[in-house]
């Protein structure tokens, strides 16, 4: 098994292009007919931050660690929307290829990580409002901005485990893709997005940072805004959490492919 898995993935660089391919036109049908285009890449992101900010820090009062709330708040929420993106992305990477995938034979892989390429573009190209931010507060990059790489990594693994498991579980049964949406939203409640982590509560601390986007968000936000390397063991619990998903994401998704073949 292992041994078939191997060669699965040593074929993939093989479709590079038409992963390609696949992400461009996902990229292209998401801002059809759409007046401004990707500019709503950078749209919406900012209403929600300007949103958030008038909630949660003059109304709520919620604690920014000393920080700028929007500084504060956009150092999560970025990270966090390339999460939730390549969630839904991949969730439905599959359904919505069905009549490619029952006609042509290529690695059924390749939507999913077309998803996440895909993905990856709305995040550069709301990386360019963090980057604005970070102007405007006067942020210089400090050599704690070197683990912005591992941690990113770490996150790009988690997301395409999940992506890996969900596509499949969703061609077989469509009530997948409507419970991500809630999953993704309580998740979000149960990560340091729109709070500190110094709030939670000493006592569940432990627990509360199995979350692996918990520690991600934190060692996002604590590199580029605190100067502050992220805690280890937590970052290698997130690591190890994200590499298993992986593995045992992709075990699935192939185990699982010609029963999509023939339900798609």
């Amino acid at each position: 098994m292992q041994a078939s898995l191997l060669a699965d993935l040593c074929k993939l660089p093989k479709y590079r292009e038409l992963i390609a391919n696949f992400a461009a036109r996902e990229i292209k049908a998401k801002y059809k007919q759409a007046l401004l285009g990707v500019t709503w890449a950078l749209i919406q992101p900012v209403v929600l931050m300007a949103m958030m900010t008038v909630v949660f820090s003059y109304f709520a009062r919620i604690p920014s660690d000393g920080l700028p709330y929007p500084l504060f708040l956009f150092a999560a929420m970025l990270p966090w929307q390339y999460f939730s993106g390549a969630l839904n992305r991949g969730t439905g990477a599959l359904v919505n290829q069905a009549a490619l995938i029952t006609k042509v034979y290529f690695p059924r892989e390749s939507l999913v990580l077309a998803a996440l390429a895909a993905a990856l573009v709305d995040f550069g190209i709301t990386a360019l409002v963090y980057v604005a931010l970070l102007v405007y507060y006067h942020v210089s990059p400090t050599v704690t901005w070197l683990w912005i790489v591992p941690i990113f990594f770490i996150q790009t693994a988690l997301c395409l485990g999940l992506m890996l498991f969900l596509a499949p579980l969703n061609a077989l049964f469509r009530d997948v893709g409507q419970a991500i949406p809630l999953v993704i939203q309580v998740w979000m409640y149960a990560t340091p997005v729109m709070y500190p982590a110094s709030l939670v509560p000493a006592a569940i601390r432990p627990y509360y940072f199995l979350n692996p986007m918990a520690v991600i968000i934190e060692g996002y936000r604590g590199a580029m805004l605190q100067e502050r390397a992220p805690d280890l063991v937590q970052l290698a619990g997130a690591a190890a959490i994200s590499v298993l998903l992986l593995l045992a994401g992709y075990s699935t998704f192939k185990r699982l492919e010609q029963k999509i073949a023939d339900v798609a």
